[in-house]
């Protein structure tokens, strides 16, 4: 099948676009077309596909604040090209395409379509909620590039079979490489956005370009406030960096003593060699060195981190309280 897709402002787009969504949406899924037509149509970018030719086979919608969160809606596939990978490829080229705007991808997912999305590097991050008499589930991709990237990197034809569910904790057992900052801030998010209880973080600092920035804080909010379970330990060697910069974790760690625990290095407990933050009992983001932005992360590899565990345990209970934290609480 030979396959094009094209991007459209509103004005611009031609009439498939509505008539795809009208078919899918208002007549096939009885979707009140007061709902399907809103006001963001006029800003967002419209994507059609089209096939051997030029028929029309899908569409979707990507709008968002660059910088910030991108969504992705409106995706519609005509019931003769279901089952194609038609789906599939738009999906993959809106990943592509918001990476260039975005740090973040969100979409809200019908439940029947939720396993679509995870094949394509989508995790939930939301309890199911109604919407139009519909089931449905708010899901994201807290890396992007990192995705896109890979896509890029292969033929097309071989995209479905790279992994079953990228990037999401506990099902995608393959490494992901990472040689720049960005590379290791996106997976860092990916992996903290997952965490249901446990998020254990070792590091010589909390250097504030990569555990100050406002989503990486936000994401450990979320996670500390969940439940009165939640366990979120910060390691370190050197509490120097707290008072720069009015760092975000320790204001969260102020806000939240319970949930949220420093301690430093002790002297009587050989230190590990490398920087690592664990989430959960799957996932792991390992650096070669301190200060460094080369490693790999892992969102399901038991085995690792079972013994970074270990390791772990084995300085925290030999560590300190930080005075440095609290001068701050006072």
């Amino acid at each position: 099948m030979n396959m094009r897709i094209r991007k459209y402002n509103w004005h611009s787009a031609p009439p498939q676009i509505r008539g795809i969504r009208q078919q899918v949406f208002v007549e096939e899924q009885k979707v009140p077309e007061e709902l399907e037509w809103d006001l963001i149509d006029q800003s967002a970018e419209h994507f059609l596909v089209v096939v051997d030719g030029n028929i029309a086979a899908a569409t979707a919608r990507l709008y968002g604040v660059p910088g910030a969160t991108g969504f992705i809606g409106r995706m519609a596939v005509l019931p003769q090209f279901r089952g194609q990978q038609v789906g599939q490829a738009l999906l993959q080229h809106l990943i592509c395409q918001g990476a260039v705007h975005y740090s973040q991808l969100q979409l809200s997912a019908q439940q029947h379509a939720v396993e679509f999305y995870q094949r394509a590097g989508f995790h939930l991050c939301s309890d199911q909620y109604d919407d139009a008499g519909i089931a449905h589930f708010d899901m994201r991709c807290l890396a992007p590039s990192v995705l896109a990237e890979e896509l890029a990197a292969e033929p097309a034809e071989k995209r479905p079979g790279i992994r079953k569910f990228p990037m999401n904790l506990g099902d995608d057992s393959r490494s992901w490489l990472f040689e720049r900052q960005q590379q290791l801030v996106e997976l860092m998010h990916s992996l903290a956005g997952q965490a249901r209880q446990r998020l254990w973080l070792y590091d010589n600092t909390l250097d504030f370009d990569l555990y100050g920035q406002p989503c990486f804080c936000e994401l450990v909010s979320q996670m500390a406030r969940r439940h009165r379970l939640s366990d979120v330990r910060l390691l370190i060697q050197d509490d120097t960096a707290l008072t720069q910069r009015q760092h975000r974790l320790a204001e969260l760690m102020r806000r939240l003593p319970s949930r949220i625990e420093l301690r430093l290095l002790g002297d009587t407990t050989p230190p590990e060699k490398a920087p690592f933050m664990l989430a959960d009992r799957q996932g792991v983001i390992y650096r070669h060195e301190f200060g460094g932005s080369q490693g790999f992360a892992n969102f399901a590899d038991g085995g690792r981190v079972k013994r970074l565990e270990e390791r772990f345990l084995q300085m925290w209970n030999t560590g300190q309280h930080s005075a440095e934290l609290r001068v701050l609480s006072l």
